[in-house]
């Protein structure tokens, strides 16, 4: 073996400027993707340039910018749209027409682009009822005489209060003839029915729904039976005579002392109906009436008293009557007895402007107090109303929902006057009485198979089958059934 000894091999030197390993590295061509970081400011060497090819996304972006920058210079026109949209309709058109010249700023005539949505078919404007009913079942919009569609509540708010129009023009039902049917058919099973040649006097037991002479005293009774039994709004009657009592003299004598009860406190009233159910609602409803009442009695014998400021009205009354008007203001005496000056829609109007007073009640007044033709619609005369056809059984796109309310109106378009009485007190005493056409009723109700006189007019709707025995109610449950039917929801 030779003295030769053997060293480790030396390790190349690594040129200068190479980076040692763990260290990042320079490429000596960047690549595509991602985009280099960005170098702090300073001198760069020459050996350390690099010529960087650039990326797709960067031509894409790059293009795009430029093209972006491109399109807005060259739009000059302010009316021109981009990407060969069309030209915009300028603000001051002359013409109005689509096929019509407009006239723009620079005054140069452009036509309108039709860049509208087309609209729905129009129907022209008729009065035949035929038309108007295919627009509303096809959903055709018919001309209206206003600018503005109202929406569905307001139409239907404004069909509901204009006493003689029908919320249905189009529905032919019920005819004349139908009406004078029911009419006589209802008379020879319960009777002959006329409205009595002079209103009763008022009773102190009895609430009623405005039998009574005094306009005011109606309105009152009337607003005490809504949504209640008769039995209920008599106790609520009863607890107002015993608490504020009745006049004994003077003006009004006999009649309850409203004024009285104005000055009363609202709890005080509330107490003395709460037999009759509601009595926070109705007590306050009570309470407003009474007042506005007050304000318009105080005003109405202010101009009475001025001979060239007569109240409207006025000319319908004699020297002596304008007097005793005036009197009963002095004296405290609340009335609404100058209605019967007015006409009807006037009255109605009126009646149900004050708090809590709706078309039934308002009707009630007219048609027993006021003795005027007047087709009041409860919840018997609404049902039965429904199955002889008389309102529309399905709803109508661009008419009211069907209820009592527009059941009212429509009936009361259609019913001849002279009915209209008689034709109420008799749908109410069948609505009562009929075993088939009583609320609560079914095929297995008492006396069901005794039938019923209107059976082929009527489509009933309701009604539960028949289920093994026939059901034998005794008198209490009738009463019941009675008692439950009264109440006006």
């Amino acid at each position: 073996m030779s003295g030769r000894v053997l060293r480790p091999r030396a390790t190349k030197q690594a040129p200068a400027g190479t980076p040692k390993l763990g260290e990042p590295q320079q490429l000596s061509s960047p690549p595509t993707t991602p985009a280099p970081a960005k170098r702090a400011r300073g001198k760069v060497n020459a050996s350390e340039k690099v010529v960087q090819t650039p990326s797709a996304d960067t031509i894409t972006s790059n293009t795009s910018r430029k093209r972006a920058r491109k399109a807005a210079k060259v739009e000059d026109d302010p009316y021109e749209l981009p990407h060969n949209l069309g030209r915009l309709v300028p603000p001051t058109p002359v013409a109005d027409d689509d096929d019509e010249e407009l006239q723009v700023d620079d005054g140069s005539p452009k036509k309108r682009p039709r860049t509208r949505k087309p609209a729905k078919p129009v129907i022209p404007s008729t009065t035949d009822a035929e038309v108007q009913a295919l627009a509303a079942k096809v959903g055709l919009t018919a001309p209206t005489t206003s600018s503005a569609s109202p929406s569905k509540k307001s139409k239907a708010k404004e069909h509901a209060l204009q006493p003689g129009i029908s919320p249905y023009p189009t529905y032919p039902h019920p005819t004349a003839e139908e009406c004078h049917e029911v009419t006589r058919v209802l008379s020879k099973l319960h009777g002959e029915v006329a409205p009595p040649a002079q209103i009763p006097m008022p009773s102190l037991t009895v609430a009623g729904c405005g039998e009574v002479p005094s306009v005011l005293d109606a309105l009152v009774r009337t607003r005490l039976s809504a949504n209640t039994s008769n039995n209920n709004s008599s106790r609520a009657f009863q607890g107002i005579v015993q608490r504020f009592g009745v006049k004994e003299s003077g003006i009004g004598k006999g009649s309850v002392d409203w004024d009285k009860v104005r000055r009363s406190n609202v709890n005080d009233l509330e107490e003395s109906i709460r037999a009759g159910g509601l009595s926070k609602i109705k007590s306050k409803d009570i309470k407003q009436i009474l007042d506005l009442v007050y304000e318009e009695n105080q005003a109405r014998a202010a101009a009475l008293r001025d001979p060239e400021n007569d109240p409207k009205g006025a000319e319908r009354e004699s020297e002596g009557e304008k007097n005793v008007e005036v009197a009963k203001a002095e004296e405290g005496v609340l009335s609404l007895d100058h209605l019967h000056l007015l006409g009807d829609e006037e009255a109605f109007r009126k009646l149900v402007s004050y708090p809590g007073i709706g078309p039934k009640t308002a009707s009630c007044v007219m048609l027993f107090c006021m003795k005027r033709a007047s087709f009041a619609v409860d919840t018997h005369v609404f049902r039965l109303c429904r199955w002889l056809g008389w309102v529309p059984s399905q709803e109508v796109k661009g008419m009211p929902k069907v209820d009592r309310e527009t059941c009212f109106h429509h009936c009361e378009a259609r019913v001849p006057g002279e009915l209209k009485y008689p034709l109420h007190q008799l749908l109410i005493k069948h609505g009562r009485t009929c075993p088939r056409c009583r609320a609560i009723t079914g095929e297995a109700s008492k006396d069901w198979d005794k039938g019923c006189v209107i059976e082929k007019l009527v489509k009933r709707d309701g009604v539960k089958k028949a289920s093994g025995k026939m059901k034998v109610e005794s008198e209490e449950d009738e009463a019941e059934e009675w008692e439950e039917d009264d109440a006006d929801d």
